[in-house]
This record gives structure tokens, C-alpha cells and sequence, in this order.
């Protein structure tokens, strides 16, 4: 009985002194951050990696510093690349090179444009003119006749 209490109290030394390690090794890896507006975080820990930035631990709470607020050499450290812009839609890119080519382009796409929306338009409205409108009633009479 005795040797048995003597191992589970080796188990529990050997979990308290892994705990203090951790502990020490969280303090040994905190650094300070400086972000590029001025504002300084003293030993702060990376709790998280996240696509837009880092969660930092700090003494007085937990900060969200986003990598376009950090400096180039912190930006690198955690493999952060700055995201392309977003491309010019194709569309606008086949306009402006119409217009430029000729001048009357616009009015040309503009007509054109048009007389789609007026087809549809037109289209939509014979449809609904040859559609037999229902109401209530109708249906009623329909169901009396069917039975």
C-alpha cells in the first residue's frame, strides 16, 4: 500500500514540475511588439497565428495586432505577404479599351444594352398577357366542373 501511494505521489511531482515548465517556457518566449502607429505591448505571448494577424497576451488583456499594423520584420517572421489588390473586373477592362479605340464605342454599347432590357421587357410582357389569370373563384369552378 505504501509503495503504491509513493508512485501516485512520484506521478503527481513529476505533473507539478511539468506544469512549472510550461509556465516558464510561456515566460521565456514573450517579447515585446511594436507596431508601426507607435504603440508598444511589453511581454506579450502569440497566443494565435490568424490570417490577418496575431493574438497577443498580455499583462493587461488580449490584443488582436493585425500584420498591416506591425512592422516588415514581424510581417516576415510569421510568413505574412501583403495580399494583391483586387483585379479591375474584365468588363471594365473591355469598355474602356473600346472607348479608347473609338470614341463612339459607348454609345454603341449603351444602344445595345438597351434594346436587351427591352427585349426582355417585351418578352416578359407577352408571357404574362397570354397566361390565363386566375383567381379564387376560377379554381373553385375548375375543381366543381373536374368532379
Amino acid at each position: 500500500m505504501w509503495r503504491r501511494k509513493a508512485a501516485e505521489f512520484r506521478h503527481v511531482k513529476y505533473f507539478g514540475i511539468l506544469i512549472l515548465a510550461a509556465l516558464f517556457a510561456s515566460l521565456a518566449f514573450s517579447e515585446d511588439f511594436k507596431t508601426t502607429t507607435g504603440k508598444v505591448y511589453k511581454n506579450a505571448t502569440v497566443s494565435r497565428v490568424e490570417g490577418d494577424g496575431i493574438v497577443l497576451k498580455t499583462e493587461k488583456g488580449i490584443v488582436k495586432v493585425y500584420f498591416t499594423e506591425l512592422p516588415q520584420d514581424v510581417q516576415e517572421q510569421f510568413h505574412w505577404a501583403k495580399p494583391e489588390p483586387p483585379r479591375e473586373p474584365f468588363y471594365r477592362r473591355l469598355v474602356t479599351a473600346a472607348v479608347a479605340q473609338d470614341p463612339a464605342a459607348l454609345a454603341k454599347i449603351i444602344a445595345v444594352g438597351s434594346s436587351v432590357i427591352a427585349t426582355i421587357a417585351l418578352v416578359t410582357n407577352y408571357i404574362r398577357s397570354r397566361r390565363k389569370p386566375t383567381t379564387r373563384i376560377q379554381r373553385r369552378r375548375a375543381l366543381d366542373r373536374s368532379r
